[in-house]
């Protein structure tokens, strides 16, 4: 699944960085590179770039493409940069 990075929405960052500032685990759902949806409970212990690519690493190693994921403890994650006030509502 090699598909172009899509930005996130700002406010989505926003919430992975809090997640990772409370170092508590969330319930992530996700698209690997064989499309196919895997989900997992781990603490984020870091958002970073690379090669113009955004990713988060789990705490036991796991890296994640941001716009890979589906949802975090069952709000949708939609990969836009439009705000997604659904999920901003639902905080």
């Amino acid at each position: 699944m090699n598909q172009p990075y899509h930005p996130i929405a700002c406010a989505l960052h926003d919430e992975l960085e809090a997640l990772a500032t409370l170092r508590r685990a969330c319930r992530i759902v996700f698209r690997d590179d064989n499309d196919q949806t895997g989900v997992v409970a781990e603490v984020i212990a870091d958002i970073f770039v690379r090669d113009r690519e955004e990713f988060v690493r789990l705490r036991n190693g796991m890296l994640i493409r941001l716009d890979h994921i589906v949802s975090i403890d069952d709000k949708p994650f939609a990969p836009t940069c439009r705000p997604s006030f659904n999920f901003i509502l639902s905080l």
